[in-house]
């Protein structure tokens, strides 16, 4: 049996359509979030390849992965069979783990593919006598099943560029995150066909430009300590991704009014400190918070009475 794990990724600025091969329309930044993971298992059998749960992303979300495996199997000249296994799971302050929920906006497609990949090249390396793909390589194989999974193989920043994925330094290089969960329902609109509904939107004019700015923005933001500047970068990025949702032919959304009561509180709490967490969403309605590690005071303050 052979076994790996990958953690999810938020992405601060997004990456919106793609195109073959989930080569992306424009730029993407993102954080690693290595209190969520997945664990992937292969196990050798001898009829077709199969997968055994223990989550069950449903019949197409399954034939995915399983496809998956088997794009690897070909490139590797692999004609072995396997069962696959796979959970997703948080990392809890006292150190024990949870499960967290798949298909629901919480990066869980990232950090499975990243999973597989990783493990079947584990086991075509031993199978095949190969030697391991370097991580580059290895990312660039899991963007086909997963675009946004080729971010989980570098941390703690990663940088998403056309087909190339790499390590970025940024100055801030550790971050508090929390994630608050509005609804662990898997998702009417799957990530994938978001990317596809939202080349309808007239908002698509323009934005990889507006990414490539951002982002810029950004990394002079993160990198000379200017926080707030930071926070408003990513709340413009979060919101240019929602409105090109909900402007899409036909238009959808993932925005609940429990997500809209956590915003608002989010910036009064801003407004009344002077400081506050980072604050982003990926495709869903839950929200992501990042902390600089000097704001663990305010960050209780935030949590506790208003969450």
């Amino acid at each position: 049996m052979w076994t790996a794990t990958a953690p999810a990724n938020i992405a601060l600025i997004k990456y919106m359509g793609k195109g073959e091969g989930n080569i992306p329309r424009n730029v993407s930044l993102s954080y690693t979030l290595d209190k969520f993971y997945t664990e992937v298992s292969l196990t050798l059998t001898s009829d077709c390849d199969k997968y055994v749960g223990p989550v069950e992303p449903g019949p197409e979300a399954t034939e995915r992965f399983i496809n998956h495996l088997k794009y690897i199997k070909k490139i590797c000249g692999c004609e072995d069979f396997f069962i696959i296994s796979s959970g997703n799971y948080r990392l809890l302050a006292d150190g024990n783990t949870a499960s967290f929920p798949h298909s629901a906006g919480i990066a869980s497609s990232a950090s499975s593919f990243a999973a597989l990949t990783m493990c079947a090249f584990k086991a075509m390396s031993d199978l095949k006598g190969m030697p391991l793909p370097s991580l580059e390589q290895q990312s660039s194989v899991s963007r086909v099943g997963s675009g946004s999974s080729c971010r989980s193989f570098f941390s703690p920043w990663c940088l998403w560029m056309g087909e190339k994925t790499e390590k970025i330094d940024i100055r801030i290089d550790k971050l508090l995150t929390d994630l608050v969960v509005v609804d662990t329902h898997p998702k009417e609109v799957s990530s994938s066909r978001a990317h596809e509904l939202v080349s309808s939107s007239l908002l698509m004019n323009g934005r990889e430009k507006r990414a490539e700015i951002r982002l810029e923005r950004l990394l002079t933001a993160l990198n000379g300590n200017q926080w707030e500047s930071a926070y408003q970068i990513c709340w413009e990025e979060f919101w240019d991704m929602n409105a090109l949702f909900e402007t899409s032919v036909p238009n959808f959304g993932y925005m609940q009014p429990e997500t809209m009561r956590i915003l608002t509180e989010i910036r009064k709490f801003w407004k009344q400190n002077g400081d506050g967490p980072i604050v982003t969403m990926d495709a869903g309605p839950n929200v992501h918070l990042l902390w600089r590690t000097d704001q663990k005071n305010l960050r209780d303050l935030l949590l506790l009475p208003y969450l």
